[in-house]
């Protein structure tokens, strides 16, 4: 291949690269604060919003194509994610930790999931702190939410069904209420 050649196929490579960025700056990030009016430009769904992981594997690029690179891959089925943006079959999605990247769409629930952020948590028979205590939750432990006040949700881990304080978990937003 003559210079003239290799220098077309660097120029197609920096066609097709900055197209995808491109393609990847029409879709807005959106900060939790902000987002409450905001809906998704594929699904009209509320941005930023509750989802959970439905494969047990899904791989995180770093943009919202199969060409872009994989920089981790999620490993746990059923963990709550946020979803901040989206880009035709993508989602970008962030973990307790704000650590995120581009998902498939295919990959997510919309189960809704919480993760218990206290060493322990204690699972009561009512939304009440005195009510009588069901059972006990660890760190990490992923529980499917249920119905939310102002200040409690009821959770579901292992067949351990009970009420918990809002503040104790992540997957949900702080005076989010659900039925």
């Amino acid at each position: 291949m003559g210079t003239s050649g290799w220098l077309r196929g660097v120029a197609s490579a920096l066609a097709v690269c900055l197209a995808t960025q491109g393609a990847a700056q029409d879709v807005v990030p959106v900060s939790a604060p902000a987002a409450a009016a905001q809906t998704g430009p594929v699904t009209n769904l509320p941005l930023p919003r509750y989802v959970s992981l439905k494969a047990s594997e899904a791989n995180v690029r770093r943009g919202p194509s199969l060409t872009h690179r994989i920089d981790w891959v999620f490993q746990r089925r059923g963990m709550p994610l946020q979803v901040v943006a989206e880009y035709g079959h993508w989602r970008r999605v962030i973990d307790r930790d704000g650590q995120g990247g581009w998902v498939h769409y295919t990959m997510l629930s919309g189960v809704r999931t919480a993760l218990v952020t206290e060493q322990v948590l204690t699972l009561h028979s009512q939304p009440d702190a005195n009510a009588s205590e069901r059972a006990y939750l660890e760190q990490g432990v992923v529980a499917r939410l249920g119905a939310c006040d102002q200040n409690w949700c009821e959770l579901n881990a292992d067949g351990y069904r009970g009420w918990a304080p809002q503040a104790a978990i992540w997957g949900v937003d702080p005076d989010e209420t659900k039925e």
